[in-house]
């Protein structure tokens, strides 16, 4: 069907850009030039290579390939090439995979070590020495990355309407339109601690001596181990891997394009807490490498406690009738995003971090798996209609708060449609016109560029048949 075979090119699409990629760490064998696009050559080895790892991963998804896996894989690497290739025409940048790309190449480096049993015996089995090994897997990983930006870069040009998404509905097989599970729409009233000026006061004042320690000689990142609340990175010494400033939010990024390597930032506050900020390089005139220490307002038993029992009693009032949970959320609740549309939760605030300003993309409805557990934990034992007792949560950030939670209403699984997940069926819809305008795209440029295969391949095995002039 035509959505299966979008859904397996874009499986293939992924494996060519993101897989282990073909460095073998085995003997040189003979090998020759099975494909040339434009001025890239592709090796059999590599085709040998690639054609494993599609027929691994479509082992891991459960399905066997429908073509001989070799033309497969060979189709898959001569798109790479045409993307690339394209990639540097249009000077298209991938300084944000910096950090990835790296990564990249020192697990892959490793596993070819390992495989071989030392460095020494990986020189003597690829015939050269290691930087000769690490810079053609860079080169290699750089390549797919580029690849897969050119192709983002297509793609994300492409817009749909209303009017196209309807029309879309109204042809596609039916059968074709994905399994909605069981959601909820629910409401909430948030209410943080109302000692919070007090909290936040205090954990500036302990940020302030741990700037004091580092400036006087203290390791940051010893302090950073001891102290901070970001699990990702405290492990590290607080250490973040390069990359540019939009990775990180406004305020963030405003004191880290200040700093020079070495020096520490005064306190930083953003929606997760508060920062201390050390910048370590500047490994390209875009990329921050640095360290932060994180700390967030910390509350005693009482003032949690406090903020259920405010809970408890606007909770009272809505069950008296004196107020409706819409009334409450609106004059009491700390939620910016869902307080001015009765408590109703939406992913407004994931909007926001994302820097989207899309209304279109709003969503109410959600299945379990996205709701946070403790809310999840509530609304499980909730009937349609009703409130749940006061309890206490986090948010994404993971700010401290008290919650009262409404179930408004369950949605039973059922298969997609207009009415019920119009962004699920036009982000279908998007995808499918995202593919179209791309493999055009692809038709027009292989019509104007030099492509030999050899004959070992057949047109037959190919999806697109326009590789072969």
């Amino acid at each position: 069907m035509r959505n299966d075979n979008l859904f397996r090119k874009t499986i293939l699409i992924f494996v060519a850009l993101f897989s282990a990629t073909a460095l073998s760490a085995q003997s040189i064998v003979a090998d020759k030039v099975v494909a040339v696009v434009g001025n890239s050559a592709i090796l059999y080895s590599e085709v040998v290579d690639q054609s494993r790892q599609i027929v691994e991963e479509a082992r891991a998804q459960g399905y066997t390939p429908l073509r001989d896996p070799m033309s497969e894989a060979l189709e898959t690497l001569m798109l790479q090439k045409l993307l690339y290739q394209q990639s540097l025409i249009d000077s298209v940048s991938i300084d944000h995979f910096s950090s990835a790309i790296q990564s990249q190449v020192d697990a892959q480096l490793d596993e070819m070590i390992h495989q071989a049993g030392s460095v020494k015996e990986l020189e003597k089995q690829q015939h050269r020495p290691l930087f000769s090994i690490k810079d053609e897997l860079r080169s290699q990983i750089e390549e797919m990355y580029a690849a897969y930006s050119m192709r983002s870069q297509i793609e994300s040009a492409v817009k749909i309407t209303p009017g196209e998404v309807t029309r879309f509905y109204r042809h596609i097989d039916k059968d074709s339109l994905p399994l909605i599970p069981e959601q909820y729409v629910y409401a909430q009233i948030t209410r943080l601690p109302r000692s919070t000026e007090e909290a936040k006061r205090h954990t500036k004042e302990r940020l302030l001596e741990l700037r004091e320690r580092i400036i006087k000689g203290a390791r940051f990142d010893m302090l950073a181990r001891m102290y901070s609340m970001d699990p990702g990175s405290a492990i590290r010494g607080g250490e973040i891997d390069p990359g540019p400033k939009e990775n990180w939010l406004p305020s963030f990024a405003d004191a880290l394009t200040k700093l020079k390597p070495g020096q520490v930032s005064g306190i930083v506050e953003t929606e997760y807490g508060y920062h201390l900020i050390q910048l370590i390089d500047m490994p390209s005139p875009t990329l921050y490498h640095f360290r932060h220490i994180l700390l967030k307002p910390d509350y005693t038993d009482d003032e949690l406690t406090a903020t259920l029992v405010s809970l408890d009693s606007i909770a009272n009032l809505i069950r008296e009738g004196t107020l409706t949970f819409e009334e409450a959320a609106l004059q009491n609740s700390d939620d910016p995003f869902s307080r001015l549309n009765g408590g109703i939760v939406s992913n407004h605030d994931i909007m926001e971090l994302m820097q989207s300003a899309d209304a279109s993309a709003t969503r109410i409805q959600f299945p379990k798996e996205n709701i946070p557990p403790t809310d999840y934990r509530e609304l499980s034992r909730l009937s349609e209609g009703q409130m749940s007792q006061a309890f206490l949560a986090k948010d994404f950030k993971e700010n401290v708060m008290g919650k009262l939670v409404k179930l408004v209403r369950i949605i039973p699984t059922h298969t997609a449609n207009l009415t019920e997940d119009y962004l699920d069926i036009e982000q279908i819809a998007l995808r499918d016109k995202q593919n179209n305008v791309f493999l055009d795209w692809v038709n027009r440029k292989i019509d104007g560029m030099y492509v030999r295969i050899d004959p070992m391949f057949s047109a037959d095995e190919f999806e697109n048949k326009n590789w072969f002039k």
